[in-house]
């Protein structure tokens, strides 16, 4: 059972890295909706759902392997122009992947609250995907945060490193 456990990891890993990276390689012109219609990995989120809530060696490997691709998606990302640099691309790509994937666990509240069903395959082409992209892309693209407040958590962030995080534009760690 373990072996077919992780042969559908793989699969859902592998299936979800090919259409991120047919979508980035399209640079800043991406079409968002037409990419997730036509998307293989749709289907794929209520496996995901059913999963992600176990605490096994297994699922663990499967977010290791989703944080990992994550990763070179923000760097393809950054490379297209798509993505502005940051100093912790793995940190990013750790808290952008679990976000993302707690929507998921947490789909039956997010359909509830904003009236879409991220494991409903059809979701990608109704119009209630917006009310969950809307807000999302708001939050990535523009923020929530007044440059001062930004100013003041990213200092408040760089007292607790010892390091010297910038709000903005930043240079990628090493």
């Amino acid at each position: 059972m373990e072996g077919l456990r992780r042969a559908c990891d793989e699969y859902v890993t592998d299936t979800i890295r090919r259409e991120k990276q047919r979508a980035l390689a399209t640079g800043p012109g991406l079409d968002v909706l037409a990419a997730l219609r036509d998307s293989d990995a749709v289907s794929l989120m209520g496996y995901l759902a059913r999963v992600l809530a176990d605490d096994s060696p297994a699922v663990a490997q499967l977010v290791d392997d989703l944080v990992a691709d994550a990763v070179d998606y923000l760097r393809q990302g950054e490379e297209t122009g798509m993505l502005r640099p940051g100093p912790d691309r793995r940190g990013r790509a750790a808290v952008l992947t679990l976000w993302s994937l707690g929507a998921l666990v947490l789909h039956r509240h997010l359909k509830r609250i904003l009236g879409v069903d991220l494991v409903n395959p059809e979701a990608a082409t109704g119009p209630a995907i917006a009310s969950y992209l809307g807000p999302s892309y708001e939050i990535l693209g523009e923020g929530i945060f007044t440059e001062a407040v930004a100013a003041q958590l990213s200092a408040a962030v760089a007292e607790i490193e010892g390091d010297d995080l910038r709000v903005g534009p930043a240079t990628p760690r090493t």
